[in-house]
């Protein structure tokens, strides 16, 4: 088999960058909600493929640590790109966005009551969060979802948040925030 770093050293970095966004970081992002709560092994498989064309695309080696790099190309580790859809997808949800099925499974704490309570003044547009009884529960969207909102900043979890401002700040979080 061929080499294939002189086609791309052929390339600019933008041509690379579209190339692998159209053939590799798409396949990545595409379902990539169903990931969540996958095997440390598995996802790492999934994060090998990433890292790789990180490096293709920035011509750093092997040895090189990946971090700085996914960085510079404000690409997020696979873990965070699925914490990022889903919460993206609650805020859609909550914005009157998204699909019924997935509205339906966001349901605000302060919406849950018949009478006001006092502690729901301060919830934050803190979702009530299901019941589950296995893993596979805990790993669905109704449960999932609530479960990543809840743990945002609540500076994230406005009210009047644009889509496009509310993504903007998440993934400025899900940069600096390494252990999720």
């Amino acid at each position: 088999m061929s080499d294939k770093r002189p086609v791309v050293r052929s390339l600019s970095v933008n041509a690379t960058k579209t190339l692998v966004q159209a053939f590799i970081s798409c396949r990545l992002d595409y379902c990539n909600s169903l990931l969540f709560g996958i095997s440390d092994g598995l996802l790492r498989r999934l994060q090998s493929v990433q890292n790789a064309v990180a490096r293709l695309v920035t011509g750093a080696r092997r040895c090189d640590h990946i971090t700085p790099v996914l960085r510079q190309l404000r690409w997020l580790p696979l873990r965070q790109r699925v914490v990022f859809k889903i919460a993206g997808f609650v805020h859609q949800s909550l914005g009157g966005l998204a699909p019924a099925y997935l509205a339906d499974d966001c349901r605000l704490l302060s919406h849950v009551g018949r009478r006001p309570l006092r502690s729901n003044s301060n919830d934050m547009r803190k979702l009530l969060l299901p019941r589950t009884h296995n893993k596979l529960g805990d790993r669905s969207f109704s449960a999932a979802g609530p479960r990543l909102w809840n743990d945002l900043p609540p500076g994230l979890r406005r009210p009047r948040l644009t889509f496009d401002s509310f993504r903007q700040s998440l993934k400025t979080h899900l940069f600096g925030d390494r252990s999720a």
